[in-house]
């Protein structure tokens, strides 16, 4: 088997198969894959055989985060073989409303890889060679790393996020989760100017990381379920949530020491979440959602491409793609894991 795919099949059923040949059509090119990280939903996929409403119907090839090299691209699309492209998943209609008015995002006919929401399931990334359409395959220039390039769609994902947000320039900023998404808003606020940053998590590895992606001061909340008290007094002293975590335990604390007027970007995602509603209407807080990305995956490849931000040390493991399940098992661990990359190469 030369070509694999890493196709799910059911919960804890992941395959690795032959895929078949690329389909090209105009529009496409070839990539062959290099690197690829494994992502929260794909998690979700793997141990509970979706998310929600949202169940693996058939086999499915997951991942949405990745990167490679040009294998073959039509003549007019600036693309030549060997170069280095970032992937993105996002495949919005352009026709529909949401789509005219820029917000690709909530494309009433979105197509994203990786993704079991519709019938048949879009195929996702985790595949040697792909067909890929020309405008999603963003170059970089020569000397960046593919497992660099593969961190473009997180990137994003927090880059839109933090678009929600005012100004974190001077200010005091909690981010809940020390995760991949986590790690990355902690890089962003730090290139922000947030003047003091603290990250929440359960976990003493995952907090070691955040410290390395520009932290201040990381509390684990399971072991120090009252190290935010100080920033309570005075009806709460923090300015901007970034909450990454979706644990209602992890929102209600936030919202607990947010001063009034302050804002909460929601980027974790989670099922029906009780919240104390007195608090937000009391203290007038600013409470957004946040949906994927639109121009923000170009805007993510040209901060890897100049180096503006290093997303390195959130990448703990890089396993073989053959080894996937061992790599999505240990990717589920957070006692050991942030963020684990496919290898296809190796």
């Amino acid at each position: 088997m030369t070509d694999i795919a890493c196709r799910l099949h059911a919960a804890h059923d992941l395959r690795i198969e032959e895929p078949p040949e690329p389909e090209t059509a105009p529009g496409m090119a070839v990539i062959r894959v290099l690197r690829g990280g494994i992502c929260g939903s794909d998690l979700h996929y793997y141990h509970d055989g979706g998310f929600g409403p949202v169940r693996v119907r058939e086999p499915i090839i997951l991942g949405h985060e990745a990167a490679g090299v040009v294998e073959a691209a039509p003549g007019d699309s600036g693309l030549k073989p060997g170069q280095l492209v970032a992937l993105s998943p996002s495949r919005p209609c352009g026709e529909c409303a949401f789509c005219k008015a820029g917000q690709e995002r909530h494309c009433l006919e979105m197509r994203f890889n990786g993704s079991a929401m519709r019938l048949p399931h879009e195929n996702g990334l985790f595949r040697t060679r792909l067909a890929h359409p020309v405008a999603q395959c963003l170059p970089l220039p020569e000397g960046i790393d593919a497992g660099a390039a593969a961190g473009a769609e997180p990137l994003a994902v927090c880059l839109h996020a933090i678009s929600m947000a005012p100004s974190l320039e001077g200010q005091r900023v909690l981010i809940t989760g020390a995760g991949p998404i986590g790690a990355i808003c902690t890089a962003l606020a730090r290139l922000r100017g947030a003047a003091e940053i603290i990250v929440t998590d359960v976990q003493d590895f995952t907090l070691q990381i955040a410290e390395k992606m520009g932290a201040d001061r990381v509390v684990n909340v399971a072991q120090n379920p009252d190290g935010l008290a100080d920033y309570a007094t005075g009806k709460g002293r923090i300015d901007v949530v970034l909450e990454c975590s979706a644990n209602q335990h992890a929102i209600a604390q936030a919202i607990g020491v947010t001063r009034p007027q302050g804002s909460l970007v929601q980027i974790g995602v989670g099922g029906t979440t009780p919240l104390p509603l007195n608090l937000i209407v009391g203290k007038e807080l600013r409470f957004f959602g946040t949906h994927r990305f639109d121009r923000e995956f170009a805007e993510a490849v040209g901060m890897i491409s100049t180096g503006r931000i290093d997303l390195s040390p959130m990448v703990t493991q890089v396993l073989p793609a053959r080894e996937a399940v061992r790599a999505f098992d240990l990717a589920g661990d957070r006692a050991q894991a942030v963020k684990v990359q496919l290898d296809f190469a190796a």
